[in-house]
C-alpha cells in the first residue's frame, strides 16, 4: 500500500490543523493506521493509532484530548484533527500502516517497528 500524507502547515499556538493520509489499495480496511511524528533532534514517537474499523483509538498522553484520530475506509483515508496547538507539537508528522487480522490495536501499536508501511512526512510548525 502507498501513503500520502497531507494538511501540514504553519499555525499559531491554539490553532488547529487538519493532517489527511491517503491510501491507495483496495485492502484499506485490512490495516490499522498510526501517525507518528519526529521532531528536528528527537526520536520519532507515536502520536496516535485507529483500529480496522475506526472503534479503537490511541493517543500518547501529551496530545490525548487536543487530537482525534480518525479513519473513512469508503476513501481509504485517515485523518488527524489537531486542535489547541501547541509549539511543542511542531515536528514533521507521517502516517503508516500495519496490516492484521485483528479488529483490536496489537499490543504493540506504539511501536514504529510495528508498522509496514510509511508515507512521506508533513510538516506541522506551531509559532508562539
Amino acid at each position: 500500500v502507498q501513503l500520502q500524507a497531507s494538511g501540514g502547515g504553519l499555525v499559531q499556538a491554539g490553532g488547529s490543523l487538519r493532517l489527511s493520509c491517503a491510501a491507495s489499495g483496495r485492502t484499506f480496511n485490512d490495516y490499522i493506521m498510526g501517525w507518528f511524528r519526529q521532531a528536528p533532534g528527537k526520536e520519532r514517537e507515536f502520536v496516535a493509532a485507529v483500529s480496522r474499523g475506526g472503534t479503537i483509538q490511541s493517543y500518547t498522553d501529551s496530545v490525548r484530548g487536543r487530537f482525534t484520530i480518525s479513519r473513512d475506509n469508503a476513501k481509504n483515508t485517515v485523518y488527524l484533527q489537531m486542535n489547541r496547538l501547541k509549539p511543542e507539537d511542531t515536528a514533521v508528522y507521517s502516517c503508516a500502516a500495519e496490516r492484521t487480522m485483528s479488529i483490536q490495536l496489537p499490543m504493540a501499536h506504539m511501536s514504529a517497528e510495528q508498522y509496514d508501511y510509511w508515507g512521506q512526512g508533513t510538516q506541522v510548525t506551531v509559532s508562539s
